[in-house]
């Protein structure tokens, strides 16, 4: 019997086919809480009091936002803004602003992925008054040009469809005569 060698394992296509996995493939990652800081933030007012912050609705899973990195970002992004004088851990704050993240769409494939995020927004004060609750929606989208591998993409789109929420919701609060 006569072995026939298949062309198709030449050490060649190996080759391509190992780059092209290494290329596209990879692990999922979370979204990153430096990543998700807005660089600006379009304020109006600056308010004098503190705030605590709550978040929910994340999740710790691959490729997704885990709430702790989203109250990370958005601790980072009050005091870059100045939105509030002082982020407070826990719950003594003057005001609580809590952020429910309510639905993530992420696509599967895709040369471009577009990443939506809507958040509940709520902000009350001390006393558990509510002064303002908004849905909040975003996206982003990150292209073949942000990077080659499909799960980096999708990552870039999740962190800043979450940057652009952030920076929506601490817009809307700044304009609040509080």
């Amino acid at each position: 019997m006569k072995c026939i060698r298949s062309s198709f394992l030449s050490p060649v296509r190996l080759l391509a086919l190992f780059t092209l996995a290494a290329l596209l493939g990879g692990c999922a990652t979370q979204a990153t809480h430096e990543a998700m800081v807005p660089q600006t933030i379009a304020t109006t007012n600056k308010h004098a009091g503190t705030v605590s912050i709550d978040v929910s609705g994340g999740s710790d899973a691959a490729g997704k936002i885990p709430n702790e990195n989203f109250k990370k970002a958005l601790a980072e992004a009050i005091d870059k803004s100045q939105t509030f004088s002082k982020v407070i851990e826990g719950s003594s704050g003057s005001y609580l602003l809590m952020v429910a993240m309510s639905n993530l769409q992420q696509p599967m494939f895709g040369a471009d992925f577009t990443v939506k995020l809507e958040a509940g927004w709520t902000l009350k004060r001390a006393s558990g008054e509510t002064v303002w609750q908004e849905s909040i929606l975003s996206e982003h989208t990150a292209t073949m040009s942000d990077s080659l591998a499909g799960l980096t993409r999708l990552r870039l789109a999740t962190e800043g469809a979450a940057r652009n929420n952030i920076a929506a919701g601490l817009a809307k609060i700044s304009q609040l005569k509080l």
